[in-house]
């Protein structure tokens, strides 16, 4: 007899999500794990934030009810991270945003909304890029139509290349921006890149996703967010996917959400009540704790000064690892020019699996590494044994 579940193929693991189990088996005492986008200390631990644990205690305390949220979640979480995201004092009048299970919820909800209002539309996205976000768009049924982006041997972002690409996208096209920090490669657009940009998907009609997932731990809140206002400012539609999981370190309880902008408040109200009834039938309602404890840092001044401070501290720890880096060897020079938590190395798949094996360093099969992974002491031993490793960089 056959089946029901007779027709499913076997899937290939996630290969990031084996490195956790690999890494967690080597009984080796000086492994170092660079693999995982997590954000981690001197001592290697990713903290729970003192502003997070003083927003739990307010919580516990005060918090009169567990009855359900609607599909549009914690609505102040939300209005919180308005100015945050988009500037104090900014013009929001289009924009219409809902609480989602984290930035890859945001994704998913973005991807179908656009699904949604045009079958089959393609979107446009760099490469590389995070390896979640093809099965996600995928998944929703878009057309991913790749383009250059970034050529990990020389270390630059392959800027005409790419802008050549675009000018054959059409009206209505959507276009992945990352917002800041770029996952995998670090690389960011100077000012004068960011501007052709968005000239160019003004002019050509198209419509931008931003991704925005670190705000905060390249060069500051308001200075990571500057191509995000940039382009809402620009564009009459555009859609913001965010994740409070690294800003706020609650990766596992998952916090995000969705901005949708139309061309007017009536357009964007449409645009919402999609976004609830796809959410209904996705998620139904996301989880509240991690976004009542946003909200509740970023009502309490004290609390936002809190978060504010430790989030410097975070960034100022990626950028000392980083420079570190840069300085160890002249072919992770690049290093130095990139931002966030990621560089995207020139390392072949057997490059990684001999530091793998041999040295006990863990890192995605595509030379991407976690900075926020290597401490003072680590950085010239994982020098030392990638240089030699490396694609020679022209």
């Amino acid at each position: 007899m056959t089946g029901l579940f007779s027709g499913l193929e076997p899937q290939p693991a996630d290969g990031l999500l084996r490195l956790i189990v690999l890494f967690r088996d080597d009984p080796r005492p000086g492994k170092i794990d660079l693999g995982v986008g997590i954000f981690r200390d001197d001592d290697g631990a990713t903290p729970v934030l003192g502003s997070v644990k003083a927003a739990e205690r307010i919580l516990i305390e005060t918090q009169q009810s567990k009855s359900y949220l609607g599909p549009d979640g914690d609505v102040g979480f939300v209005e919180r991270l308005e100015p945050i995201v988009f500037g104090a004092g900014a013009d929001t009048s289009r924009l219409s945003g809902v609480q989602t299970p984290g930035g890859t919820g945001a994704l998913r909800l973005a991807a179908e909304l656009i699904a949604r209002a045009r079958p089959g539309a393609r979107i446009w996205t760099g490469m590389p890029t995070w390896p979640n976000h093809a099965p996600i768009f995928e998944a929703s049924g878009l057309e991913i139509a790749p383009h250059p982006f970034f050529d990990p041997e020389t270390q630059r972002i392959e800027f005409a290349a790419m802008m050549n690409a675009l000018e054959s996208a059409e009206a209505g096209d959507a276009v992945l921006v990352h917002g800041s920090s770029h996952n995998p490669t670090g690389a960011e657009l100077d000012e004068g890149q960011a501007e052709a940009l968005t000239e160019l998907i003004v002019r050509r009609g198209l419509v931008p996703l931003i991704d925005l997932a670190y705000q905060g731990l390249g060069h500051g809140l308001d200075e990571d967010a500057q191509l995000t206002r940039r382009l809402i400012a620009a564009c009459d539609e555009a859609l913001v996917a965010y994740s409070c999981d690294k800003n706020f370190g609650l990766y596992r309880e998952r916090v995000g959400a969705l901005w949708v902008q139309g061309p007017d408040a009536q357009a964007t109200d449409v645009a919402r009540q999609n976004m609830l009834v796809i959410a209904r039938g996705i998620w139904s309602m996301p989880p509240d704790h991690g976004a009542a404890v946003v909200r509740i840092i970023l009502e309490r001044e004290d609390l936002t000064r809190m978060w504010r401070a430790e989030l410097d501290e975070m960034r100022a720890r990626i950028a000392r690892i980083r420079e570190k880096l840069a300085a160890s060897h002249p072919l992770f020079a690049g290093a130095a020019r990139q931002t966030g938590m990621f560089a995207l190395l020139p390392l072949p798949p057997e490059a990684v699996a001999e530091l793998r094996e041999m040295h006990g360093i863990y890192m995605a099969g595509n030379g991407r590494i976690n900075v926020a992974g290597l401490t003072d002491e680590t950085v010239e031993v994982f020098a030392a044994a990638a240089a030699p490793l490396m694609k020679v960089i022209a």
